[in-house]
């Protein structure tokens, strides 16, 4: 079953499979070639009955390993091959309804299942700034403290910030975005999590940095109540779950000044909408749900909300995972001793799986720009075309310091 499983589906790329027997299988031709050795008989008959869950199940026990290439290369030519195969596919309405249940006090258990892990932690592998979403590289070459700042900027060119201005970051993470803004642009920010080791290190940061400007709260978005001028969410609509949606565009309509401008950054699937994938939901981001871009403008248009410009990041967060799963292998033994090598493999599996996803079409990043009025905004994209984020390294005395400017 597992066999026949690959041969029907391996069309792109080179597959060599070693079996726990030792007998070895080759499935498709050309392209990049990888090798899979599975190490256990009950993994071949549980991914065959599941695959969208057990290969990952199965990678946290040790059961298979890549040999002789990387695990995300692997993955990519596994997952580019399965792309839209699922074996819910006609349970999936139902499915959708019960894993995206994201009521006010669920919101909260969820987000502490993922962003409550220590802050040591996530600085192995994160930029220096701690920003756990999707970087922008502005040029080929962008390190990822580099490419984190430019997203940064090119955020803030969408927004069309002015001093003075008031702005509220939902799913504000550790700070980083909230303060750049602040920083850089003399605006008043508040920022709300549902992740209390966020919320108490975010306070740090700023306090330590003077930034009397920004505020933190420990707040779900339908309880916090204000009007600003500005409005900003990037990376967590993924945890908001399509039956919500109705409900987030409304407060964000509630919040925001008549002649405000609000900004939505949030991965986004490239097909139809689906259903979490089984793995991820119970290991990564339970209650998550990454949308399709038509179930977001269905969800805007009874809202009030003018959608004024649209724009796809495709590969730049395959780029991002790719950077982080380097600065994680590079800490491994240390995760390995803190937390185990299941937690590492879990770790592993799923910065590689998703960079897969990215890489091979399957998902992206959107950024929607919205307003409630067609003058909040320019009529053209020059404002944006004129700004477009730039970063360069100088060196002084052989210590680098980073300056993002404007072209």
């Amino acid at each position: 079953m597992f066999l026949t499983l690959l041969e029907q589906h391996i069309h792109h790329g080179t597959l060599n499979v070693r079996l726990p027997s030792g007998e070895c299988h080759r499935f498709g031709e050309g392209g990049t070639e990888v090798n899979w050795v599975i190490n256990s008989e009950r993994a071949l008959a549980a991914i065959a009955r599941d695959w969208e869950l057990q290969l990952g199940e199965t990678y946290m026990a040790g059961d298979w390993s890549a040999e002789g290439c990387e695990l995300r290369e692997l993955l990519t030519v596994l997952r580019s091959n399965f792309r839209g195969y699922t074996v819910n596919r006609w349970l999936r309405p139902l499915l959708q309804l019960r894993q995206q249940w994201n009521r006010v006090a669920h919101s909260y258990r969820n987000a502490a299942r993922h962003y409550d892990l220590e802050e040591d932690f996530f600085r192995l592998f994160l930029d220096e700034d701690m920003h756990y979403s999707c970087a922008y590289f502005a040029t080929e070459h962008c390190s990822l403290d580099q490419a984190q700042q430019a997203k940064c900027a090119l955020i803030a060119d969408k927004l069309l910030l002015e001093p003075g201005q008031r702005v509220l970051d939902i799913g504000c993470g550790w700070g980083s975005l909230a303060m750049y803004l602040a920083r850089h642009f003399g605006v008043e920010v508040v920022g709300i999590t549902l992740s209390r080791e966020q919320l108490a290190s975010a306070q740090r940061r700023a306090e330590a940095c003077g930034l009397s400007s920004v505020r933190f709260a420990l707040e779900d978005y339908r309880e916090h109540r204000g009007q600003y001028d500005r409005i900003v969410s990037v990376g967590m609509f993924e945890h908001v779950g399509s039956p919500c949606y109705r409900d987030y565009f409304d407060c964000v309509g509630r919040l925001l000044a008549p002649d405000g401008v609000a900004l939505l950054h949030s991965i986004g699937r490239t097909g139809p909408p689906g259903t979490t994938n089984p793995w991820i939901r119970r290991h990564i981001f339970p209650g998550g749900y990454i949308p399709a871009q038509s179930e977001v403008c269905a969800a805007i248009e009874p809202s009030g909300l003018l959608i004024t410009d649209v724009e796809i990041l495709r590969l730049h967060y395959a780029k991002t995972l790719r950077a982080w799963g380097q600065r994680f292998a590079a800490h491994r033994d240390e995760v390995q001793r803190r937390h185990g090598e299941a937690f590492c493999r879990m770790w592993e599996f799923y910065l590689s799986s998703c960079e897969a996803a990215f890489r091979c079409g399957e998902l992206m990043v959107m950024h929607m720009q919205l307003a409630k009025q067609q003058d909040a905004v320019p009529i053209t994209r020059d404002y944006l075309l004129d700004s477009v984020p730039l970063l360069h390294v100088e060196e002084s005395s052989g210590v680098q310091t980073r300056h993002c400017h404007h072209a």
